[in-house]
């Protein structure tokens, strides 16, 4: 056996001849390259299925159902009651959280129903994400599909998933004793980590579908792309905060608060108690970073256009980051004017990771020559 066959290149055909063992050698090539198709898809795919995750968690928390489920069984607990004496196990241990006794005393078992779904729906999606990304990502690493480069950010974001999951049950578990919803800064920390999951995935399905910049360019566009798409995450953790205090169902007058600038309830317990628990403190610093974020978009998009440096892409790229920016905040002080209803709260969570996603793509394009 020559050297080409011992290392699984096969051998020449006596009927092809010798070029025939360089086909495992150009797969080999291809499978190990710098991009991935298949690859890009896969993770497109899942950060959809993420997208889907955040919304229906944004419907969770507006029907108040995230603590409908009082146990966490990752396994077992993929399956719903399947039996009356089933439904009637899963609405006792309900009954037994503050929730039940300070808010809902007397639901009776089809309305504990109507929230149980919410909060089971947003569990199935994310096993459903954990299964859709670890099964594919074991398949593509044994067949060698994905590029080198990325498989240790494939790993993280596994390994950030399994977290994920921990995280909501240790959000979940802060309202099922003393509280009758679950702690503000674990909402704001359950979201903030399952929206970085959003953001890489994109971006490593965007590296995975184009490989690596020949150039990359290193100019301010850059800086401020990213200095942008983390004003933008940030926004979407002072979002949790106002969900999480249901501070939009208050100070729904704009763009005063109760007629002032300053709501005169803006000062909590402490530090602490201010900026994570106050609803009036909350709500205006989610104003405020709104009003922000809508100037540097728009700064954002006279740059772009008198930029000669950056590419056609990344100008295109500019214009929908401020239409999208001026949609959401048309439909954040709608939202707040009507009192959050459950269909403009889950579009405007829906808004945001959309306007997360394209300050990503942003982000990532302008890096590119």
């Amino acid at each position: 056996m020559d050297d080409g066959a011992r290392q699984g290149y096969g051998r020449a055909s006596p009927y092809f001849g010798p070029q025939l063992t360089f086909f495992p050698a150009v797969m080999t090539s291809f499978l190990r390259s710098d991009r991935s198709r298949p690859v890009a898809i896969w993770l497109f795919v899942v950060a959809v299925l993420v997208f889907a995750m955040v919304v229906v968690g944004g419907a969770t928390r507006l029907t108040d159902s995230g603590l409908s489920i009082t146990q966490w069984k990752p396994i077992m607990g993929a399956l719903p009651p399947m039996s009356d004496e089933a439904w009637r196990a899963n609405f006792e241990l309900y009954k037994k959280i503050p929730q039940y006794r300070l808010i809902n005393a007397g639901m009776t078992l089809e309305a504990y129903k109507g929230i149980f779904w919410w909060e089971w729906a947003h569990r199935l999606l994310g096993r459903l994400v954990g299964a859709a990304f670890a099964i594919p990502f074991v398949f593509f690493l044994v067949r060698r599909m994905i590029p080198r480069r990325l498989i240790w950010r494939c790993a993280v974001l596994l390994g950030l998933g399994g977290l994920q999951g921990l995280v909501g049950w240790w959000m979940v578990s802060s309202g099922l004793s003393e509280r009758v919803s679950v702690a503000p800064e674990r909402l704001m920390i359950h979201l903030g980590l399952a929206l970085i999951l959003f953001v890489f995935l994109i971006w490593t399905a965007l590296d995975a579908w184009s490989g690596s910049p020949r150039v990359e360019e290193r100019t301010d566009w850059r800086g401020w792309a990213l200095a942008f798409l983390g004003a933008v995450f940030f926004q979407s953790l002072l979002g949790a905060l106002v969900a999480g205090n249901d501070a939009g169902l208050v100070y729904n007058d704009w763009p005063l608060m109760n007629g002032a600038l300053i709501p005169a309830e803006y000062a909590g317990h402490g530090f602490w108690g201010t900026i994570a628990h106050s609803q009036g403190a909350v709500q205006l610093h989610h104003r405020l970073m709104a009003y922000a974020l809508f100037v540097a978009a728009l700064i954002v998009g006279v740059a772009a256009t008198r930029s000669r440096r950056l590419p056609d892409e990344a100008k295109l790229t500019a214009f929908v980051l401020v239409g999208v920016v001026c949609l959401q905040a048309g439909l954040g002080i709608w939202t707040l004017m009507t009192a959050v209803p459950l269909a403009l709260g889950v579009l405007h969570q829906a808004g945001a990771a959309i306007l997360l996603a394209t300050a990503t793509g942003f982000a990532w394009r302008v890096r590119r020559p």
